[in-house]
């Protein structure tokens, strides 16, 4: 019977694609895709333009990388300086550690792979998964792909990409591994959040102290602390407000530490500029021997805040993120640390406090003052990445479902995270009063920044293979030098892991835990589900009223679910008498896109007989997206209900005793899909295969009749009539959102392992996240919540 009335045995759908309503009819589909696609490619900036949007990154982007000259001599020789030659030997490692990482790899070749303006390891991940099936949740469909911001490369079958995909794509292992690589990068920029305002505060507060030696440290820290939940305390008012500030003071910021720079160099020792060959990094080594190589934990410092410019990328075109460095960032760190370095070449025993020494009394105070302010900016930058990386971990099923909270109505970017704010707060105040000096936060911070290069390192080498297509030899050459380098600092951190490094570690390892137990246990649920989805053959054996009363109005039935009938709607007529008269199984998913324009939101598609009065709807979000901000959501959704109802009714007035078929123009990159249907089947048997609507165009056949045709489209109008008039009723009459209220159990015969982590861990953190409800916006007077038990 199913396969009569057209319908998919598996999902009881109508066979083929899903209907995309929202196009606009008046506009090309190629055109807008082509236009929304290549908006970052293809886009050209005048002159001004490009210097203006250059110097607004420097207080989003360069904050927290243009505040590590506060504390990098300290940490490269804590213990003191022994001979001169050594601030020659480490301001070498800091001009070309300079050179490499945050220049030529980062700023030149990483931030070109960002995902449309984000930035960040789950955009690059995002990335992976468009060209390769590597999604552990496999809740993707084709039309998905037809997205204008769905964009991917292609290759050929017997390139190099191609295989890496299929190897990629082989086994399950492979999958989970790189999923595990992001999460665990994901973690340590988690660290980072905690670590940059705790190191950053605490350095530019103990200015306080160069001019008061006598003052205690517990002064220093404490002030460090009311800054640290001052900032904090102001998160969830956004940076919308006072983010025109932050461009001003983070370039009066390099322009003064520039300038001090070139005034120590020309007044103490001019002959540092010879640390530019690299001759001496050579030396270094051979005079420091062991010591020389833990050293390199604290030259890594001078690097710190590169992750977070790659995450904080935002809407910055990569031409105004190169131009900023190159012409201002760059050459006023060198001149810092060089100043710095000429500094101590005559005052060594100042290397504690090197910076603020290095200051000329007569604009100490207001250099002070700049200071705290680039450090509390260079702060806000990581905490909002902090932010940025959360909500896309969340997108992708990776974290506990939290509150999210745009903070401004311009920028789609900037949000607040109530609970993760609070938590980042308590443990930077416990690392700001626990360690109580740079030394040791500045191990721990250099142990998280190197693994999440680590990270990038890998990822940016799939990157290049798949999207970018380079060749083998150009991807093997950048992955063997970024390796050698950051292995060569990764070996070093290691060496301080007791000396403050063991904290990112032990961070990262909470929330891993955290992230890859919701993930796993999201993942069971859902196969869970997928098996255990209601054959169609039960369903249309119980007939259009379902065995059941079915009473007015509209049922929502929320499921992960994006075909077939969910058990919970089983378990749901099971045990009670009635069921509404219209209902629509609603699928919130979120694709590995930054974004999904408003008019290609939903997918429409009918389940079973017009006379079941069955729907599904699948709304589609970005990692970007917010669900909970999209406050008309149920009319946008009965929107294009009756708008599918519509063009679902005029397809069939087109219909006659021969074969037609209707093609959907689609845009660029994929090909033209099909639609047809045969007029000798009984109403709804038409197999829609066909995902816009925008451009269909009907085909007549040679002996299609105008009688025929004008007859067919009276029917055709009055079975419209019908069942609009019939939706509306049912609308009139009350709208009802039937959620699940799904606990999941460990069977008895699993591990243990996997008892602890479905029955405890995971059970924990579905008790204390936000209830589903609260995420899709539902209205508790109409809101019913059906319990079940998945045993996984």
């Amino acid at each position: 019977m199913a396969s009569g009335m057209g319908l998919d045995e598996d999902s009881g759908e109508t066979k083929g694609g899903m209907w995309d309503l929202d196009r606009k009819l008046d506009q090309p589909m190629d055109e807008e895709a082509g236009r929304l696609r290549n908006m970052y490619r293809e886009k050209t900036f005048s002159s001004l333009l490009l210097l203006r949007l250059a110097f607004q990154s420097l207080g989003v982007v360069y904050g927290d990388l243009g505040t590590s000259p506060l504390y990098v001599f300290y940490n490269t020789f804590p213990h003191g300086i022994d001979d001169p030659e050594d601030v020659i030997g480490a301001l070498s490692l800091i001009i070309y550690s300079l050179t490499l990482i945050p220049l030529l790899k980062y700023v030149f070749i990483v931030c070109r792979a960002n995902d449309n303006g984000q930035g960040g390891t789950f955009a690059l991940y995002s990335l992976l998964c468009r060209h390769a099936k590597i999604k552990t949740i496999p809740n993707q469909h084709r039309t998905d792909e037809e997205l204008t911001t769905y964009s991917r490369s292609t290759f050929h079958e017997h390139s190099f990409a191609a295989k890496t995909k299929r190897w990629l794509e082989a086994y399950p292992f492979r999958k989970n591994s790189l999923l595990i690589l992001v999460v665990i990068g994901t973690c340590m920029v988690i660290g980072d959040g905690i670590l940059t305002p705790a190191i950053s505060v605490l350095s530019a507060s103990g200015g306080i102290k160069v001019d008061h030696p006598k003052m205690s440290n517990d002064v220093v820290v404490i002030v460090a602390v009311i800054i640290l939940v001052g900032l904090f305390s102001v998160q969830h008012y956004g940076t919308d407000r006072v983010g025109w500030l932050f461009a001003p003071v983070v370039l009066l910021w390099f322009l003064l530490v520039g300038g001090i720079g070139i005034f120590n160099i020309w007044k103490y020792d001019s002959s540092v500029v010879r640390a530019f060959s690299p001759v001496y990094i050579y030396r270094y080594f051979r005079r420091r021997k062991k010591d020389s190589w833990t050293s390199l934990g604290g030259i890594m410092l001078s690097i710190t805040g590169t992750e977070a410019l790659f995450a904080d990328l935002a809407h910055f075109p990569v031409s105004a993120i190169q131009l900023a460095f190159t012409v201002i960032v760059f050459p006023c760190l060198l001149l810092t640390y060089m100043g710095q370095a000429a500094y101590l070449m005559q005052n060594k025993e100042h290397v504690v406090d090197a910076f603020y020494r290095s200051i000329p009394d007569s604009i100490y105070w207001p250099v002070f003052i700049v200071a705290t302010l680039a450090a509390i900016i260079a702060s806000q930058g990581t905490i909002t990445a902090t932010f940025s990386i959360i909500k896309q971990a969340l997108a992708h099923g990776c974290f506990p479902r939290v509150k999210v909270v745009h903070t401004s109505k311009k920028f789609l970017g900037q949000i607040y995270i109530p609970d993760i704010n609070w938590i980042l707060m308590v443990l930077c105040i416990a690392v700001t009063a626990g360690f109580r000096n740079q030394s040791q936060i500045g191990n721990a911070y250099g142990t998280a920044v190197v693994i999440v290069m680590l990270v990038t390192t890998f990822l940016m080498t799939l990157i290049m293979l798949l999207v970018w297509r380079c060749h083998w030899v150009l991807v093997l050459v950048f992955t063997f030098l970024s390796l050698v380098v950051e292995c060569t600092y990764f070996s070093a951190v290691l060496f301080k892991v007791d000396q403050g490094g063991w904290v990112p570690l032990v961070i990262a390892a909470a929330f891993f835990v955290i992230m890859y137990v919701w993930h796993y246990g999201t993942v069971k649920r859902y196969e869970f589900e997928m098996h255990s989805k209601v054959s169609m053959a039960w369903i249309l054996g119980l007939g259009p009223s379902l065995g059941l009363v079915r009473v007015p109005g509209i049922g929502l039935v929320y499921t992960e679910l994006a075909s077939g009938v969910p058990h919970i709607f089983s378990h749901f007529i099971t045990n009670l008498p009635a069921v509404h008269s219209v209902v629509v199984f609603v699928c919130v998913k979120y694709l590995p896109v930054y974004t999904v324009p408003e008019d290609e939101r939903f997918l429409m598609k009918r389940i079973g007989p017009k006379s079941f009065h069955m729907f599904r709807c699948v709304a589609r979000y970005g990692y970007k997206d917010l669900h909970k901000k999209d406050e008309e959501f149920e009319r946008k959704l009965f929107d294009n209900l009756f708008l599918f109802v519509r063009l679902e009714n005029m397809m069939e007035g087109c219909s006659d005793s021969d074969e037609y078929s209707l093609y959907g123009q689609q845009t660029q990159h994929s090909a033209n899909y099909l639609l047809r249907s045969n007029g000798n089947s009984t109403t709804g048997d038409n197999d829609f295969t066909c995902s816009t609507v925008d451009s269909i165009i009907p085909v007549k056949s040679p002996t299609q009749g105008n009688n025929t045709v004008t007859s067919s489209g009276h029917e055709s109008s009055q079975a419209e009539a019908d069942e609009m008039e019939f939706l509306n009723c049912s609308r009139d009459a009350g709208v009802v959102h039937i959620l699940g209220n799904t606990v999941v159990r460990a069977r008895r015969d699993s591990r243990f392992h996997k008892k602890i982590a479905i029955d405890y861990i995971y059970a924990f953190l579905r008790k204390i996240c936000r209830e589903n409800s609260v995420i899709f916006n539902v209205p508790h007077e109409s809101l019913l919540n059906v319990g079940q038990i998945f045993y996984v």
